[in-house]
């Protein structure tokens, strides 16, 4: 046979048992050599000659290089990071100045390694405000998840770039069944974060295992498995676990930096840095990472409360309109006019407001649509505020809508989320029909009211029910109705409160249009606050399923 060239610095015994047909070459094994000359640098973000120690992120870039190698990988503040091409952004974040051992690791053929070692001294100076510690962990541990009924909550985009959906938004719902939406991630105060990858296992401490979502790459770095779709790989099958996190502000921007491989709902490779981009929604985050390759930005909104559950279940699941008020300025003039004024007796109320399309009373931004009341003398009227609707933009005639909104507050605001008979200007109210989806009035704070209007049931005579939402000012709400042929029912957060009986002899059975409106004082308002300045009415959206 021919001989076998092995260099190493070791004897290795090898017995090798093969069976060769006498017109086969005998086999040849390559040279296994270890990497040679490794050599290790630390770039502490921000040093200068002003800031020895660095920028006070604690964050430093390291970079390996030696001859021979295969991979590398960085040991460090008992973190361990897998660097392929030997480099790799490492977080510090004792407080102060401190030092740190950082230790690579380069391996070659054969599985052989060579390692080194550095100091380095390291400044860390942030500490994350006390509202952003509540807002994560609460009184000491919460539990999030990935707002899967939300328009965009998984969304693709340039690095760097400031919209959630700039190349790719997915829909409610889009991507059940590839292994995000019973995922749940639960931050705690002590700096622990833990996966959960099926929150619907009876009991998830005796079977932790569930399946994960993520892109190329994760079945090589987290394990085996799963159903590879072009780029992403679905289902793959993976336990619980737990790991750590800390909060950071490296350029002065809020990130939650997870330890080792941990992960948001799709393992996006590499980077386990998430950017806080807004964090203004109650119980909610809009996070977004760019990937190992920095190459894409993902975007994930993040939620605190858990999907409602009730028995309810709803005629209607196809989408067919919706306006999610994701790009600012001026609402959607291909879905909505303005009513403006005051109208004839106050919009037929008594309303004391002058509805403008001014932006100080009207606005889209940060991905909602906000009617804000003010009082200020305009036009003869005291009040001031907007009254939009999708009249001859937008009718149907059956079907689940639902508005998503945080309420304003003060004595004689009025708010309200309601459709009217697209035939108003034939046959006049209340001959037209009219289903107040959501009405609120602050005199009366909390109480939600769905009513509907019709010959001989209008104005004060109209039929109505009522329930009771402690936050409806200081937290979003669904504010929905389920318009069918036979009933028509009233609900908040999908919870029923009020049904009403429908039949043919109704107006209820041909197209509506949408109204969304702010009134001050009025027949249902009542007295306004003398102390009131200004409320707003918040939208986060507007859908229709049919």
């Amino acid at each position: 046979m021919k001989s076998l060239n092995i260099r190493l610095n070791i004897i290795v015994f090898t017995i090798l048992t093969a069976f060769f047909s006498c017109e086969e070459d005998d086999a040849t094994i390559g040279d296994i050599i270890a990497p040679s000359n490794l050599s290790v640098e630390a770039e502490i973000v921000g040093q200068d000659a002003d800031n020895p120690y660095g920028d006070g992120s604690g964050v430093v870039n390291l970079y390996a290089t030696a001859d021979n190698a295969l991979s590398y990988k960085f040991l460090y503040s008992a973190t361990e990071v897998n660097a392929p091409s030997g480099q790799a952004e490492a977080l510090f974040t004792n407080l102060g100045v401190n030092t740190y051992t950082v230790t690579a690791i380069a391996y070659g053929t054969g599985g052989l390694s060579t390692t080194t070692s550095i100091q380095i001294e390291v400044s860390a100076t942030y500490s994350p405000p006390q509202d952003l510690i509540d807002k994560l962990v609460g009184n000491s541990s919460k539990t999030w998840r990935l707002k899967s009924e939300a328009n965009g909550h998984f969304g693709l985009g340039p690095v760097g770039g400031q919209i959630p959906v700039e190349w790719y938004g997915a829909g409610p719902e889009e991507k059940v069944g590839v292994g995000m939406y019973d995922d749940r991630f639960i931050f705690d105060i002590d700096g622990t974060f833990t996966h959960i990858t099926n929150n619907t296992n009876d009991d998830p401490t005796v079977d932790p295992s569930g399946t994960v979502f993520g892109r190329d790459g994760l079945i090589d770095e987290i394990g085996s498995g799963g159903n590879v779709n072009g780029a992403d790989v679905e289902n793959l099958p993976y336990n619980d676990y737990t790991s750590s996190y800390v909060l950071i502000a490296p350029g002065g921007v809020e990130t939650i930096s997870l330890d080792g491989l941990s992960f948001i709902s799709y393992y996006t490779g590499g980077n386990h840095n998430y950017q806080i981009f807004d964090r203004s929604v109650p119980n909610e985050l809009l996070l977004k990472t760019t990937d190992g390759n920095n190459e894409f930005d993902w975007w994930f909104i993040l939620t605190s409360e858990e999907p409602a559950s009730n028995d309810f279940t709803t005629d209607y699941d196809n989408l067919v309109w919706q306006d999610e008020f994701d790009v600012n300025g001026a609402p959607n003039s291909a879905n909505w006019t303005y009513d403006l004024g005051t109208g004839t007796d106050g919009w037929g109320n008594l309303e004391l407001q002058y509805y403008t399309d001014s932006p100080d009373n009207i606005i889209v931004e940060d991905g909602l649509l906000k009617i804000t009341a003010r009082a200020e003398s305009f036009s003869g009227s005291d009040y001031t505020s907007s009254r939009i609707k999708s009249q001859d933009l937008y009718e149907f005639t059956y079907g689940r809508v639902e508005f998503r909104a945080k309420l304003p507050e003060g004595g004689g605001t009025w708010p309200a989320l309601w459709m009217l008979g697209a035939n108003f200007t034939e046959v006049s109210w209340p001959e037209c029909g009219e289903i107040d989806v959501m009405e609120h009035v602050g005199n009366s704070q909390n109480t939600i009211h769905g009513t509907l209007h019709f010959p001989g049931n209008s104005g004060g005579n109209a039929v109505s029910g009522s329930t009771t939402n402690a936050t409806a000012s200081s937290e979003f709400h669904l504010y929905s109705v389920e318009w069918r042929p036979t009933e028509i029912i009233f609900l908040v957060d999908d919870e029923p409160y009020f049904t009403f009986d429908n039949d043919g002899t109704l107006p209820f059975n041909s197209d509506f249009f949408l109204i969304i409106n702010f009134a001050m004082g009025g027949n249902f308002g009542g007295t306004v606050d003398p102390s009131f300045v200004e409320s707003t009415l918040e939208v986060d959206y507007v859908r229709v399923y049919q």
